[in-house]
């Protein structure tokens, strides 16, 4: 089931701002990964279960469903539980990346992020996911 992408990752971005979500679809794009979006949690979860993603980039603050929900209800399933997931906020706080890692997330990246910081994120991850 675990098949060798040829060079990317598919990863999956959760954020509830357009802007977010665009800048990084062309950011992974450029970086040769396949890209699935989401607009919040409960969007995300039907789209983890459809596209298996091999990582995930998932929004803090985001209506209905918040990032640290979203992030524990994916690592709840066994299916999911080994996926790295990446919580995003505008937020530099220490409570928060405590918070992520208390809901099984691996890493956490301040936005605005740059296209370096993204790319080099998913290749961290690819490697110990390897």
């Amino acid at each position: 089931m675990n098949e060798a992408v040829p060079s990317g990752a598919k990863v999956l971005v959760i954020d509830d701002s357009n802007t977010i979500r665009r800048s990084a679809e062309i950011f992974l794009r450029q970086g040769g990964h396949e890209v699935v979006l989401a607009e919040d949690g409960f969007d995300a979860l039907a789209k983890v279960n459809d596209h298996d993603p091999q990582l995930i980039f998932c929004d803090i603050l985001m209506p209905r469903l918040d990032g640290y929900q979203t992030c524990a209800i994916i690592k709840r399933n066994p299916r999911f539980a080994k996926v790295p997931v990446i919580m995003l906020s505008s937020k530099d706080g220490l409570f928060d990346k405590a918070r992520g890692r208390m809901v099984g997330s691996e890493d956490y990246l301040t936005k605005p992020f740059t296209k370096e910081q993204l790319l080099r994120a998913v290749e961290a991850f690819r490697r110990t996911a390897a």
